[in-house]
């Protein structure tokens, strides 16, 4: 990608009325655009770490037996009365037709997937089953001020998960706890993130949440100091020590939620009377849970907690290019040309690469390269040829090196 036709500029200044470290970069970096209050767009560069997220996330909840589908957006006002949610879900955005007709833009999706299950769910036999979706939700936010942390429109993975018995969601239900692990792991906030016990709301006396500690957090967990494990503040009372391995020291520390997992059970099976015979050919209730991660709100996080002074840090894995391609040729033809090349075979090797072929100040190229954040810039300067090829930085380090072209383009063989 040429950076000189690339959608989306950066800017010295974020938005006056931007207060969270994760907007101000985004914005200022041209990955995102804001419309309104908890509501943006997702410009090229965005675009692409969005999907380099959906990516890891689609491809562990197909490695642990989920099957992809999705769902409408709009949804009918029976199914939310069936449940009871139409009248008690605070942040539930209600339209009406001018037939009078009205329906609900989904904030989630559990009065939609359990009468669709129902079509196809009737004997032991059909289960276990597990469905999910990658899809743009409403919620009628009234704090929309950090960002993509807390958005009204945003994007969500929901997996629903249908089991015969209590047992059998509970050895799914410790999967998930795996294959949640994994994600954070895979988008490089593996480490600073806890599984945190919660409330359990009236279904379940706990559910699990997976916490990262930053100083942008809106949540407090109490973190176990041996096991990691954390609790969410709000069941700290109820609780005497670690819940995972009994340890009285836990440290206060704030979060953001990034995923969380409940038990559902009947919860919402039964307003449907979804059932499902046995071997004996008697009804039986169907046991659910279901299973949540926000990916703006993971890219965001990921920007509150390795964005430095300079601009965002991006991990390898959902980088939005692999590498950041710098000329710095000025007037010589030369090294201009031996730019252009280098861009032209990466390309053909299937690199994804972003190529900064600006008529720029070399000053003004890096402070963008550090704002933008993609983890290696390569450098095709007058200088870097004298020295036998092309200067290589990672965004972490202070100094770069000078390797060959053909040492640069082995790191990409495949």
């Amino acid at each position: 990608m040429l950076q000189s036709q690339l959608f989306g500029k950066t800017r010295k200044e974020a938005p006056a009325d931007e207060v969270a470290k994760n907007a101000k970069l985004l914005i200022r970096a041209g990955y995102i655009d804001k419309l309104q209050s908890g509501v943006y767009t997702y410009l090229p560069l965005g675009f692409r770490v969005l999907k380099k997220i959906e990516t890891i996330i689609r491809e562990e909840m197909n490695a642990a037996g989920g099957q992809e589908l999705l769902m409408p957006a709009l949804h009918p006002k029976d199914n939310w009365q069936t449940t009871g949610r139409w009248d008690t879900m605070d942040d539930l955005y209600k339209v009406m037709d001018s037939s009078g007709r009205e329906n609900a833009l989904g904030p989630t999706h559990e009065e939609i997937v359990v009468p669709l299950a129902k079509q196809f769910i009737s004997s032991y036999k059909d289960l276990p089953l597990s469905v999910y979706q990658i899809q743009n939700k409403f919620r009628m936010e009234l704090r929309a001020k950090s960002g993509i942390l807390r958005g009204r429109e945003f994007i969500m993975k929901d997996l629903y998960s249908f089991h015969r018995d209590e047992a059998d969601l509970a050895r799914y239900y410790e999967i998930m706890k795996g294959v949640y692990k994994r994600v954070f792991e895979r988008a490089g906030i593996g480490e600073v993130t806890h599984l945190t016990f919660a409330s359990g709301g009236s279904f379940s006396k706990y559910s699990h949440e997976f916490q990262t500690v930053t100083p942008a957090g809106e949540d407090i967990i109490h973190v176990c100091t041996k096991c990691g494990v954390a609790i969410n503040k709000e069941v700290v009372a109820d609780q005497k020590g670690c819940p995972e391995c009994g340890n009285e020291d836990l440290r206060e520390e704030k979060a953001i939620e990034v995923g969380n997992i409940f038990e559902l059970k009947t919860k919402y099976s039964a307003p449907f009377e979804l059932t499902y015979k046995d071997e004996a050919g008697n009804d039986q209730p169907v046991i659910m849970g279901c299973y949540g991660i926000g990916l703006g709100r993971l890219l965001g996080t990921v920007v509150e907690v390795l964005g430095d002074e300079k601009g965002i840090v991006w991990p390898e894995a959902i980088s939005p290019f692999q590498v950041h391609l710098i000329d710095l040729s000025g007037k010589n033809d030369a090294v201009k040309d031996e730019a252009k090349t280098l861009y032209e075979t990466l390309e053909g090797a299937g690199v994804e690469v972003l190529f900064d072929d600006r008529d720029l100040r070399a000053g003004e190229k890096f402070a963008d390269a550090d704002l933008l954040g993609i983890g290696l810039r390569a450098v095709v300067s007058e200088k870097s040829l004298a020295a036998g090829g092309v200067e290589l930085k990672r965004r972490t380090e202070t100094e770069g090196k000078v390797v060959s072209k053909e040492e640069f383009l082995k790191m990409f063989a495949k």
